[in-house]
């Protein structure tokens, strides 16, 4: 037997905005069923927003998301700041994304994609445990801690 974790995101709102930009960036292809086609009625606020949204790539990446209801605003429900201090990661945050990859080439290019409009908080680089260590907080709210393996 085998078990897959997938880290499932909440948004104020912004999911398939979200989700679409992390298909553009990992490729694949998107599921995003809003509340209107699981029975809500079109005319009530929040019909048009996400409840199951999923990108599955050929290369194993998956996420998914979805809009919490009455939530509005963008980004992530309980999201916060991430910061570098004293050579150690602050945050507060309840988790970050994580990728890896043998190869600093494949994660450079996730890496440009994701940090447009994104907060850097380590430079991708080499460091003391990998070839390749990064980490940015993206225009959605979520950080992403970039490693090669």
């Amino acid at each position: 037997m085998t078990i897959q974790a997938t880290t499932h995101l909440n948004f104020r709102g912004d999911a398939r905005a979200a989700l679409e930009f992390y298909q553009s960036v990992f490729g694949g292809h998107l599921i995003a069923n809003t509340y209107a086609a699981f029975g809500m009625p079109a005319e009530l606020p929040g019909a048009d927003k996400i409840v199951f949204g999923l990108v599955a790539a050929e290369n194993g990446f998956r996420i998914m998301g979805y809009d919490v209801p009455g939530s509005a605003g963008g980004g992530l429900v309980g999201g916060g700041t991430t910061r570098r201090e004293n050579h150690t990661t602050v945050t507060e945050q309840a988790l970050f994304v994580s990728i890896s990859s043998d190869s600093l080439e494949e994660l450079q290019g996730y890496w440009n994609d994701l940090v447009v409009d994104a907060v850097i908080v380590e430079p991708l680089a080499a460091s003391a445990w990998s070839a390749g260590f990064g980490m940015l907080t993206d225009r959605f709210g979520v950080t992403w801690s970039i490693s090669v393996s």
